[in-house]
């Protein structure tokens, strides 16, 4: 397993996805893939406070009061890292999120109070604002999360699906109040790109623009770090499953380029596609920690043997420079 940095936690370069755990993913399983991922040096899971409000016969909430029963049954306490987030959950049942909780400090303070209870924790490893809120101010919504992380209750802030200018303005006054910035960023990001003028099909996703990489980089060569995970890292199996069709935005040229590209490494590596890709993204720079969904063992370990694949600087070149 491979390891990267959240500020100065230590997590595995390879973050699995509860989103389905105690939902659609069945208890047992869910606690198998968990262990299994522990068990291979796994350290990073990733889960939000409206896991999955919009699967019918489920209220959002499932995933974190899963996560809570598996810790407590198994004796987890700081070993494994957990972001969650919050601000996506709609505030009236059988909605969407035209009616989600959005990000004022009222609902921060609460919904992280509510996270907390279901997590089984005192104190929050990180916490993202899922989503842009235009009707809260910035400056409220991260008074709001420094406000957490000053009482103890709150490790690391982290923004989720927001626009670079918005990532800037936070940094701004993260630094203007003396306030704890976001160090944590996830978006959607895969080795495949879409084309940015047409919209991603699918709720609230926003994916990983070349300004955002550059701000990453650019920040970092100030001594600001932050850490980059990536949702939907396998397009939902899209590159191995020939029942799983791409979205109109990856419809272009470059697409075809790139899985030629992508076929090309595979045969020398002798890996998967997906372990490729996700070898790629790790060494990508910045580096790029997939966030990897997984409903079977056989999927997991699949993502754990990523993890020890390194491409070769030339092999990383020719895939980025593929379309």
């Amino acid at each position: 397993m491979r390891y990267t940095t959240i500020g100065d936690r230590r997590v595995s370069a390879l973050c699995l996805g509860a989103m389905k755990f105690g939902s659609e993913t069945d208890d047992a399983t869910s606690a198998a893939l968990l262990d299994r991922f522990v068990e291979a040096g796994g350290t990073f899971v990733d889960t939000a406070d409206c896991y999955q409000f919009w699967v019918e016969g489920f209220e959002g909430h499932e995933s974190e009061t899963f996560l809570g029963r598996w810790r407590r049954e198994r004796g987890i306490t700081d070993e494994v890292f957990v972001a969650t987030k919050l601000g996506a959950q709609p505030t009236v049942p059988g909605t969407g999120l035209e009616t989600k909780e959005g990000l004022s400090a009222a609902t921060v303070a609460l919904a992280a109070e509510r996270s907390r209870e279901r997590l089984g924790v005192d104190r929050l490893d990180a916490l993202y604002a899922h989503q842009e809120d235009r009707t809260v101010p910035l400056e409220e919504t991260m008074g709001a999360f420094a406000e957490l992380v000053a009482e103890g209750t709150l490790g690391e802030v982290g923004l989720s699906n927001h626009r670079t200018w918005r990532l800037e303005r936070a940094r701004a006054i993260a630094a203007d109040h003396a306030w704890p910035r976001p160090r944590l960023l996830q978006y959607r990001y895969s080795y495949l790109q879409p084309r940015l003028d047409i919209p991603l099909q699918s709720m609230g996703h926003m994916h990983i623009t070349p300004e955002l990489l550059d701000f990453v980089r650019a920040e970092a060569a100030e001594g600001r770090e932050h850490t980059v995970v990536a949702y939907t890292s396998l397009l939902w199996g899209a590159y191995t499953r020939e029942d799983k069709e791409l979205e109109p935005a990856y419809d272009h040229p470059g697409t075809a380029s790139r899985l030629a590209a992508l076929d090309e490494v595979v045969k020398e590596t002798g890996a998967t596609r997906n372990q490729v890709v996700l070898a790629w993204l790790m060494d990508s720079d910045p580096r790029i920690v997939p966030l990897v969904g997984v409903s079977r063992i056989e999927q997991l370990d699949e993502a754990i043997e990523a993890a020890d694949l390194t491409l070769t600087g030339d092999q990383w070149q020719r895939l980025a420079d593929a379309g």
